[in-house]
């Protein structure tokens, strides 16, 4: 039987679409919760002013309430198994990038292994990374908000306080958009302009990593947190705290 090998690049995104498609579904299936319980609490309202009300809709009330029940029902066991899961992740593994952690690559081939400068090419596409404690060898995976966009531009496409944090041109960004905190998966040509910027493409937010990933498209409230970076001999580590608040706005 023939066998196929994908490069880095392909790997790359075939990896960006899984992400994609884990993160359409998740956002779609929880408007479909909140679109169900209004839809509940306005029936319940109106069915208080009404004596009566016709057969079918008694059987459309019940039917919605059997769905709203069992995707409840799925919620708490998916959160269960989060938890569970959760208790058996080493300590330290959900904890947010810390001072000196090195960085490893967070898929492909490459999963798991230190990123060197030479690992993050000229112009793109971006590096998915986690951070790992190096006194521990503990991966900090436990939290998708841990994980990390590197990107190498030239510097001369850098607005300056951009260019003062890049590293050998290399950056570093959350990997979650600040909208509803899906991943940015994409590296395309913006539909604003004709540079490449980093997408989300649940919502098809935009950010341009040349000018602190600031949001150039979409319905992003705010740019992608920045994480400073430093060289350890020829491995990425991290300096020091996110700058910016890490993840989606708040519903409500």
């Amino acid at each position: 039987m023939r066998s196929f090998a994908f490069n880095q690049r392909e790997q790359s995104h075939i990896d960006a679409l899984r992400r994609q498609f884990s993160a359409l579904f998740s956002a779609e299936f929880q408007r479909l919760l909140v679109g169900m319980s209004r839809a509940s609490i306005n029936s319940t309202s109106s069915s208080s002013e009404s004596i009566a009300e016709p057969e079918t809709g008694v059987g459309t009330e019940q039917t919605r309430r059997t769905l709203l029940l069992g995707a409840l029902a799925t919620t708490a066991c998916l959160g269960c198994s989060v938890q569970a899961r959760a208790g058996e992740d080493p300590p330290g593994s959900d904890e947010r990038p810390q001072k000196g952690d090195l960085l490893v690559f967070s898929e492909g081939e490459q999963e798991g292994k230190l990123i060197t400068s030479a690992d993050v090419p000229l112009g793109g596409p971006p590096v998915h990374a986690w951070p790992k404690d190096p006194k521990t060898s503990v991966v900090r995976s436990a939290s998708r908000l841990n994980e990390i966009l590197l990107i190498r531009l030239d510097p001369a496409e850098l607005d300056e306080k951009t260019r003062e944090r890049a590293v050998d041109g290399i950056l570093a960004y959350s990997a979650i958009c600040s909208h509803a905190g899906c991943p940015v998966t994409a590296w395309v040509k913006s539909d604003v302009g004709d540079k490449d910027v980093f997408k989300c493409m649940c919502h098809n937010s935009e950010y341009d990593p040349r000018a602190g990933a600031q949001v150039v498209f979409g319905p992003a409230p705010r740019r992608l947190a920045a994480l400073p970076l430093v060289l350890a001999e020829t491995s990425l580590s991290v300096a020091g705290n996110f700058i910016g608040k890490v993840g989606g706005a708040q519903p409500g």
